[in-house]
């Protein structure tokens, strides 16, 4: 019983610290033009948005565990 409350004791500052991270705020709007960013592609080597632009829709997708091992 006091291992418990002591567990419960220690991990109770860390819940309080661990909330979910906020969206950084953004002024953009449906249908507003991108912002330009760099990416480092698949292929190796860094893509900008800006290549693109004006040749044809993007689409970007993100695979966050694709290469991990679990």
């Amino acid at each position: 019983m006091k291992l418990s409350i002591l567990l419960a004791g220690a991990l109770l500052p860390a819940a309080v610290f661990a909330q979910a991270p906020q969206a950084p705020h953004t002024n953009l709007k449906v249908g507003d033009t991108a912002p330009d960013f760099t990416l480092p592609s698949a292929a190796g080597g860094a893509v900008k948005l800006s290549d693109f632009r004006g040749k044809a829709n993007v689409v970007l997708a993100f695979f966050p565990a694709a290469f991990t091992g679990g």
